[in-house]
Parts: C-alpha cells; sequence; structure tokens
C-alpha cells in the first residue's frame, strides 16, 4: 500500500508540474504552436531514460524508480513511456515490433483522436 501512496502523491506532482512547465512556456513563447506540450514530452523522455539507466545502476529500491516513473512522469508526460517501451524493442533487436509500435500508435492516436472527436461532436 506504500507504494500506491508514492506513485500517487509523485503523480499529482508529475500533473503540476507539467501544467506550471506548459503554462510557462505558452506565456513566453504564444500559442501558435505547442510548444509547451512538446518540451514537456521530450523532457520526460530525457528524465524516463536516465532514471531508468541510473536507477539501475545505483540500486534505487522499486518503490523509488516506480514512483519516479509511473507516477511522477506518468502524470507529467505518458509520451515517455511510449518513447521508452519503443526504445526498448529497438535496442532488444526487435525492430519490427518497435515500427509497428509507433506507426499503431501515432496512426491509431490519430485515427482514435478523430474518431472520439465525431462521436463529441454529436453528444452536444
Amino acid at each position: 500500500m506504500d507504494r500506491v501512496l508514492w506513485i500517487s502523491l509523485a503523480g499529482a506532482a508529475g500533473t503540476a508540474a507539467r501544467y506550471l512547465l506548459t503554462v510557462a512556456i505558452t506565456q513566453r513563447f504564444g500559442t501558435s504552436f505547442p510548444a509547451g506540450t512538446m518540451v514537456v514530452n521530450l523532457m520526460g523522455c530525457f528524465i524516463l531514460a536516465a532514471v531508468m539507466s541510473a536507477g539501475a545502476a545505483v540500486g534505487w529500491s522499486a518503490t523509488v524508480r516506480m514512483a519516479v516513473t509511473v507516477g511522477f512522469l506518468g502524470g507529467f508526460t505518458t509520451y515517455s513511456s511510449f518513447n521508452q517501451e519503443t526504445l526498448m524493442l529497438w535496442e532488444r533487436g526487435a525492430t519490427s515490433a518497435a515500427l509497428l509500435n509507433l506507426a499503431v500508435t501515432l496512426a491509431g492516436g490519430l485515427a482514435a483522436g478523430w474518431l472520439g472527436m465525431l462521436v463529441g461532436r454529436q453528444w452536444h
């Protein structure tokens, strides 16, 4: 139960960090390009890869690793998980699976978003 609590608290912190960083970047660069989301996603990819590598090397507890990765970065961005999982497939030599994950996530995400937009328009 302690692990769930730490993951939840870290998730709340990640969500707040995403919001505050996105607001700051949007105030600085405007709204013509989603720079805030882009920066958050790129930072999330970097932090997740660094934590996974360092945590394994240093021997961080599973609870600490889960709080940072699933909790904080889960609240901060989910793109980082997609990136890490695709990189791990690529690194293991599962190139076809990595490319499939990339293609289905991108195309499927756009298709699901388009379908959701159509369904949402029918509700009002």
